[in-house]
């Protein structure tokens, strides 16, 4: 009679807290009341969802509300994960390896562009043309972006390091505005600001390499998808038909940019027409993972990444194609 009474008490506490003694199931999170991501003036399939308003659209009957929140790059992309701030964030691939490897709980889990965002810029009157030219002057750039790792990588390239060089810590918009007014002689930047120093201040690209660019990259916080695995999907699914949408509709994406950023066209034309790859964008794995290697080989080189971490690891850690490859399906069944 003991054994039964405890059985039953068993029973009545694991049925009290929704926990099945024959499945062993835990019942499903709540569903959030607002998802929360970010757009990027360096993202442009964002800038199309937030004009057009599908992922609200797509959540309303949900009664899951949809927040926009502003990343001016990808370390503040990080920030703003890393604070709970934002569910989604938009970023390069090798700066959410950084993210990652800091303690950031993210996972890469599509890929919105291969772009061409980062370049070595300076103006006529420096004498700079080469990376060696750097030694020794005053270069701008946001440390835990691209265009950071995109400047440790050229140096390493000819021989150089950091300590070789001023470092001037900006986030881009401020650097654009340090080299136009004379106060660095060089600036690692990212489009758009790149193409208005081309085309409004006669900058120079004095150094490009496109392979040197890792691929723009969607983050989701771990703990958010673990609990909200279908919406990501679903995320995913909405973004995937923006971006093909961008591809078909070059120029609603390019007023999407000249709105959101406030640019002129020729600015945007030669962002989107010339360093902006959508097409090859989507699925996210090997291709990116070795990318992001070459990046992570040369910070830890430079000893921006701590010679104990395992930098391979770490990436499969970081890039997780689960939820766009059932996304992809699902689309494949409509």
């Amino acid at each position: 009679m003991l054994r039964r009474t405890l059985l039953g008490l068993g029973t009545a506490v694991f049925a009290a807290v929704g926990i099945s003694l024959a499945t062993g199931a835990v019942p499903a999170q709540a569903a959030p009341d607002t998802i929360r991501i970010d757009f990027a003036y360096y993202n442009p399939v964002s800038l199309l969802l937030k004009d057009k308003g599908w992922l609200e659209e797509e959540f309303t009957a949900d009664g899951i509300a949809v927040e926009w929140v502003h990343s001016l790059g990808s370390n503040k992309a990080l920030e703003l994960l890393n604070s709970d701030s934002a569910d989604f964030g938009s970023t390069a691939g090798a700066a959410a390896l950084l993210g990652k490897i800091n303690g950031n709980p993210i996972k890469s889990v599509y890929v919105y562009s291969k772009p061409e965002w980062t370049a070595l810029v300076t103006r006529p009157d420096t004498g700079i043309t080469k990376i060696e030219d750097l030694k020794g002057k005053r270069v701008a750039v946001a440390r835990g972006t691209d265009p950071y790792i995109f400047l440790l990588r050229a140096l390493d390239s000819v021989g150089l390091k950091e300590s070789d060089i001023e470092v001037v810590l900006l986030q881009h918009p401020d650097g654009k505005n340090a080299l136009i007014n004379g106060d660095v002689d060089a600036w690692s930047g990212l489009d758009p600001y790149i193409a208005q120093v081309q085309v409004d201040h006669t900058g120079e690209l004095f150094y490009r390499d496109a392979d040197k660019n890792t691929w723009g990259v969607l983050n989701v916080r771990e703990s958010f998808a673990k609990k909200n695995p279908e919406l990501v999907e679903r995320v995913l699914v909405v973004y995937e038909r923006a971006r093909k949408y961008a591809i078909e509709h070059p120029d609603e994406v390019q007023t999407a940019l000249i709105a959101a950023a406030k640019l002129t066209e020729p600015v945007a034309a030669l962002q989107l027409g010339e360093r902006t790859d959508l097409a090859s964008a989507g699925t996210i794995g090997e291709e990116q993972k070795q990318s992001i290697l070459a990046a992570g080989q040369v910070l830890q080189q430079s000893g921006v990444i701590k010679p104990e971490v395992d930098v391979a690891k770490a990436i499969n850690d970081l890039i997780d194609p689960q939820y766009i490859e059932r996304a992809l399906k699902k689309l494949a069944a409509l």
